[in-house]
């Protein structure tokens, strides 16, 4: 078990106070480790092993229960001697849980931590029964500092920019990461993640019957990362193989894979009229491998994946990413957090002047003051340029400065 310090520590500031911890994110990205993690670092601080009680929700044992059961098992496991830290995972098993868990959290001394895979976890039911009274934290699978950590527990790793094609290609589920595995045998790994969230949190949970649409709808949202789309794109494309669907039920097919975590919806912003624009989102994936296991890797996807790898950081890291319009074009992202903010253009290399004057003059046309990188897979990357830092990706996602 590979410490996760990022999370880890983030969730023990809590440890102990009246709040629920809620961890969130797609299926097998460490959320039930990071739990057995944090058990850990309780019996370092002395709490005794009768004092901790788990679950796993997904399991058969709990295949039937209700959530006045749930109500009743938990509070039989309560300890009589001090406070009891309850670990409840994949709890979105249970219909109606946030009850229970309510009523235990506001009338016994308990600490209580939970995890799920799906948007369930955040349904305005949550808010109702725990408004007030929950943290949430969003696990993602490995960043390229975690990914470097995990690969040299079992084999001797390259420099940081060679070790960046691999990460893109294998991508950062940490599972495909315990042993040295074949990209073959990665992808075989990524199919079943994705095969078990289609089909459990998507397909069985709603009932759908289309499964076929909603593959093709994966596909082309898989293929299509970095571009922006609308439902009525995908609805024409459908239609040009004969599939017709209405634009309403693409945008229902594309939130519940957001629900599900596979996808993530990244916004417009017109930098000029300062505000967020409803049409013409980008979609990134939850990890580079879910592309390659689906549809197999091409050297075309490189510059896309990038992209989504930077995307995925500047979320980890705390920010709120949105896509910058301007009047010439866009600025890949601008991520914000709290009174930060920067300016982002994600490029695989730089091949002419050209293409050097547009990935600058879009933010030198942004006259403030935050920083502002232009981030390139070119060994070369590197300097300034009219208060524009350049970065090779790889310095950029292992760079603890922003």
């Amino acid at each position: 078990m590979i410490y996760r310090p990022m999370y880890v520590d983030k969730i023990m500031v809590y440890v102990d106070s009246p709040f629920v911890k809620i961890l969130t994110g797609v299926r097998r990205c460490g959320k039930s480790t990071i739990l057995k993690m944090i058990i850990g670092e309780l019996k370092k601080k002395g709490v005794p092993e009768h004092r901790i009680v788990s679950y796993r929700f997904d399991s058969m044992e709990y295949g039937d229960m209700t959530a006045k059961e749930m109500f009743t098992e938990l509070k039989s496991r309560l300890s009589p001697d001090g406070k009891t830290y309850l670990f409840l995972d994949e709890v979105q098993e249970i219909k109606h849980w946030e009850k229970a868990v309510n009523s235990i959290a506001s009338d016994y001394d308990v600490d209580i931590y939970v995890t799920g895979s799906n948007s369930r976890m955040m349904s305005s039911e949550i808010e109702t029964y725990l408004t007030g009274r929950y943290i949430s934290f969003r696990i993602f699978t490995l960043s390229f500092t975690e990914y470097l950590s995990f690969k040299k527990e079992y084999t001797e790793i390259g420099k940081p920019r060679e070790e960046l094609i691999e990460y893109i290609r294998l991508g950062g589920f940490p599972a495909t990461h315990l042993q040295h595995y074949t990209d073959d045998e990665v992808y075989t790994i990524v199919r079943d993640i994705y095969n078990s969230t289609i089909f459990s949190d998507i397909v069985r949970r709603n009932q759908m019957r289309k499964v076929d649409l909603l593959e093709r709808i994966v596909k082309f949202a898989f293929d299509n990362v970095g571009r922006t789309f609308s439902a009525k794109s995908i609805s024409d494309y459908l239609k040009s193989e004969r599939r017709s669907i209405d634009n309403e039920t693409v945008y229902s097919y594309l939130e519940k894979l957001e629900s599900a975590y596979i996808l993530h919806r990244c916004s417009r912003f017109d930098v000029q009229g300062k505000e967020l624009l409803k049409t013409q989102e980008k979609f990134y994936l939850a990890d580079t491998a879910l592309r390659y296991s689906v549809l197999g890797y091409t050297q075309t996807s490189i510059a896309a994946m990038l992209e989504n790898v930077v995307y995925l950081e500047l979320l980890r890291r705390g920010y709120t990413v949105t896509i910058g319009k301007t009047s010439d074009g866009e600025i890949d992202f601008i991520a914000t957090r709290q009174s930060e903010k920067l300016y982002v253009q994600v490029t695989k290399e730089i091949k002419s002047a050209e293409t050097e004057k547009r990935e600058y003059e879009r933010l030198l046309g942004i006259h403030d003051n935050y920083p502002k990188y232009v981030l390139m897979a070119d060994d070369f990357a590197g300097g300034n340029y009219e208060g524009i830092k350049t970065m090779h990706i790889a310095d950029f996602l292992l760079n603890k400065d922003f």
